[in-house]
């Protein structure tokens, strides 16, 4: 006869079995993805190639490294739009200071937002119409993003090289404070754990991941698919804009830029909660299905092990007479184990030189369930304000 538990820890197990299979699939993939986007410098081919564009809204206390970096870039950048979306904080005029030394620059103002239109695809729609026909690649930017000298360089080469059409960047993430330290590891599982990791090419459309904090593409392929009006209501227009290149037949790669770049997003614990998580679901890219497929597989294999390890723990003198709990024991434990593990290989993707409380960095596991959690209120929301603009 069937007793709670055991009829309990099968019932877990039936879920978690194949969730399992389905994450090392994933995670055995590292093994061979490409080594890391290293700096490199400019060569005569690629003179003037790229036109940069940044999108921005009141970025003043955030984009000066991304000038900087900006500027050291070499022959190779034809030109830097910025289109600012009528910021109140000065950000025009730091641009404008830059530009008084650097002709490559220049800021834009983009046009009032058009219905079915959110601001961040919007300002970088308008910066490509804007670019230079004579550019090959057109590389969009965040204002949060410090770009290491060679950047660009290296990212051309490195597309061409593999045959890119379209290839983005995951950065070296700059973490200052105790709280982010702990949540924000938890929440970027969340996206390895679904998808392949950076360096692997993903030959399914729909897997596709991609960051517009760093988005080359080639300007006549971006000009074959209208710019960004594929992604046009997308609050994760990166993910989806790269999911139609790819399902248009072009070669779209998503790399380790550890080496080349590096981004402070977030103020806190909390901004990254509420910033960060609302987009993480990436519904806007995904079906309904796969989004809350997504979200179950997140369910068994990272936000249940933490709670089932502890709780079956408690049951410790039922073990003997009960194997499904055994079971379900070791397969939780053996999820966390991989859980930690992967914090060495996450390490790299961190700067917690100036991390107040880095250690617990080392202890993000422990926030897991409340990551997999942020993603499930995400997957049933839509936002209804971004960066201070508010939408229906």
């Amino acid at each position: 006869m069937l007793t709670i538990p055991t009829t309990l820890p099968l019932l877990l197990l039936l879920i978690q079995v194949p969730a399992v299979a389905i994450l090392l699939s994933r995670l055995l993939k590292g093994a061979r993805r490409q080594a890391p986007v290293t700096p490199q410098q400019p060569t005569p081919d690629i003179l003037s190639a790229v036109s940069i564009v940044v999108p921005t809204l009141n970025e003043a206390q955030r984009i000066s490294p991304l000038l900087a970096g900006l500027k050291l870039q070499s022959y190779e950048v034809r030109e830097v739009i910025v289109v600012d979306s009528n910021s109140q904080d000065g950000t025009p005029d730091m641009v404008k200071a830059v530009e008084k030394h650097d002709p490559r620059f220049r800021v834009i103002t983009d046009d009032p937002l058009p219905p079915g239109w959110v601001g961040r695809p919007w300002a970088l729609h308008n910066g490509f119409l804007q670019t230079s026909q004579g550019s090959e690649w057109f590389l969009g930017m965040d204002a949060d993003t410090q770009p290491a000298p060679g950047l660009v360089a290296g990212l051309v080469k490195t597309a061409v090289a593999g045959g890119y059409d379209m290839v983005s960047l995951s950065p070296k993430f700059i973490l200052k404070y105790p709280g982010e330290s702990w949540l924000q590891p938890a929440l970027l599982i969340t996206l390895l754990y679904r998808f392949d990791p950076a360096g692997i090419t993903t030959k399914q459309a729909q897997r596709v991941m991609a960051n517009g904090q760093c988005f080359l593409c080639r300007r006549s392929v971006l000009e074959a698919v209208n710019g960004y009006t594929s992604a046009a209501s997308s609050f994760c227009d990166d993910v989806t804009l790269a999911r139609h290149i790819a399902a248009s037949g072009y070669k779209v790669g998503f790399l380790d830029g550890a080496k080349v770049l590096k981004v402070r997003m977030y103020e806190g614990a909390l901004e990254t909660w509420k910033e960060w998580g609302r987009s993480l679901d990436l519904k806007d890219a995904s079906s309904g299905g796969q989004t809350w497929g997504d979200v179950g597989l997140l369910a068994a294999v990272q936000g249940l092990p933490l709670v089932v390890t502890v709780v079956s723990g408690l049951f410790f003198p039922l073990f003997a007479t009960s194997i499904p709990l055994q079971l379900l024991f070791g397969l939780n434990l053996f999820l966390l184990v991989i859980r930690f593990a992967l914090l060495l290989a996450i390490a790299p993707s961190y700067d917690l030189t100036q991390a107040q409380g880095s250690w617990l960095f080392w202890l993000s596991p422990l926030a897991d369930p409340l990551a997999v959690f942020r993603i499930f209120l995400s997957a049933l929301r839509t936002p209804k304000q971004w960066r201070g603009r508010k939408y229906d």
